[in-house]
């Protein structure tokens, strides 16, 4: 319990700092995701926190599954079907632009880097398609190690926001672009129609909900985990676990809870307690891993970044066939990229009133991640088995 309260101390010191204005600039460069799993790597390092702990075990086993059920159940399908079909292609290109990406980068470093770097590869899979909540259900999924994800973070974290810089740079290209390719700006007038129809619905929460939310949380974490023992694994090697399973139940079932009035939720801030279940879990994967796995990043940084180099070359090749503005293909690739957190800033500084389509995206992206990153890890997972 010591351990367990440390962490949480750890998490909730790092989120009051980001919200003090004189940390302002420094959480804009690095978000606190990092510092969630950096600090209590030190703190291992430096024999605050053990290298193992009863805590660890239960923090990987339990938080998951419950982060994933209540960031399931809160997402608006309709509102993303809604988008238009400029938005959905741009974003299924930058998804599959990940998803090659990945093994033919492998295939060019993959004999420079370690071993297992194929289970880190496809963690990383699993950030750029669709976020944390992903890359941590996908390490789990391949059994990657708590050290080997060190080097996974920084590439996500210096790799995705050193392109997003590139994208908002390019934002004040996006008229020559849009001339050039003779864009359809229709698709543009058409989503923002559709955010007049987005309602904000946000309310305090009570008593009443916050104990729905914790219930329907644990619970369906509990029983996901149960069913998932029932099923064999598959590939070899493994690909889908009985973690996987779990992970698989789970998502799915909250997507059809998101048809239901348990959608309604969201409203008292389902997904928000999700991610507190999941930057929670995080430090408990940092305290358990080694700093030194991080020599090995300067590889996969170079790895990340042909990586990267192969989703805009099909995104930009794509957005060209279909003659989509370029705020389409700058959102749809930071959608997949750098998820829900990055995505309406991106979208935000090309069309101001156009933030919440990157939100929408962003979140089109949860769906189709554990799914797509499946495949990319399946894919990995044949080239380095």
């Amino acid at each position: 319990m010591a351990v367990a309260a440390y962490l949480a101390g750890v998490l909730a010191a790092i989120f009051w700092m980001s919200g003090v204005p004189r940390f302002a600039k420094l959480f804009e460069l690095t978000p606190p995701v990092i510092y969630a799993y950096f600090i209590p790597t030190i703190s291992t390092t430096l024999g605050i926190t053990p290298a193992a702990s009863p805590a660890y075990d239960w923090m990987r086993t339990y938080l998951l599954p419950i982060a994933l059920l209540l960031i399931m159940v809160s997402i608006d399908v309709p509102a993303i079907l809604r988008l238009g079909w400029t938005a959905m292609i741009m974003m299924l290109a930058g998804t599959f632009g990940i998803v090659i990406g990945g093994p033919i980068a492998f295939l060019v470093f993959g004999s420079f880097l370690p071993e297992d770097a194929w289970m880190g590869l496809a963690a990383l899979s699993g950030s750029w398609i669709g976020g944390t909540a992903n890359m941590v259900a996908v390490a789990e999924s391949v059994g990657l190690s708590d050290a080997g994800l060190g080097p996974i973070i920084v590439v996500d974290t210096v790799v995705g926001y050193g392109w997003m810089g590139v994208l908002l740079f390019l934002s004040g290209f996006q008229r020559r672009w849009d001339e050039r390719v003779g864009a359809r700006r229709d698709a543009i007038e058409m989503a923002n129609r559709r955010l007049a129809e987005l309602q904000t619905r946000r309310t305090p929460i009570d008593i009443r909900n916050a104990a729905v939310i914790v219930g329907l949380g644990v619970a369906g974490a509990v029983v996901a985990l149960v069913l998932g023992e029932m099923l064999p694994t598959l590939g070899d090697p493994t690909i889908i676990s009985q973690t996987t399973w779990a992970v698989l139940i789970v998502v799915t079932g909250g997507l059809l809870l998101s048809f239901t009035p348990v959608s309604r939720l969201e409203d008292a801030g389902a997904s928000r307690i999700g991610y507190v279940a999941l930057y929670l879990l995080l430090t408990a994967i940092g305290a358990s891993a080694d700093l030194r796995a991080v020599v090995a990043a300067p590889l996969y940084l170079a790895a990340g970044v042909l990586w990267i180099a192969i989703h805009v070359a099909i995104l930009f090749a794509v957005g060209r066939l279909i003659r989509a503005p370029l705020f389409f293909i700058a959102t749809g690739s930071m959608a997949n990229v750098g998820g829900a957190a990055s995505a309406p800033v991106v979208a935000g500084v090309y069309h101001p009133a156009m933030a919440p389509v990157g939100l929408l995206m962003a979140v089109a992206g949860y769906v189709l991640g554990i799914y797509a990153a499946l495949v990319c890890a399946w894919m990995l997972g044949v080239l380095g088995g």
